[in-house]
């Protein structure tokens, strides 16, 4: 009995361990896409004042 005890403990573990893997991985996902989320947003907004310096030189000539 005292073997299976010890044997269903490491399985819990291991399971545990691998669980614990399984979210670490998912949490770095969502905030590895926020971050890209975040880059776009950047791009966008560097993209639109472009074009308003492109708008403003072409009102000047």
């Amino acid at each position: 009995m005292s073997t299976s005890g010890i044997s269903e403990r490491e399985s819990h573990a291991t399971w545990a361990t691998k669980l614990e893997k399984c979210f670490n991985q998912v949490d770095q996902q969502v905030k590895f896409m926020h971050l890209q989320a975040e880059v776009d947003c950047l791009l966008q907004q560097l993209q639109h004042l472009k074009m308003q310096k492109l708008a403003a030189i072409d009102k000047e000539e």
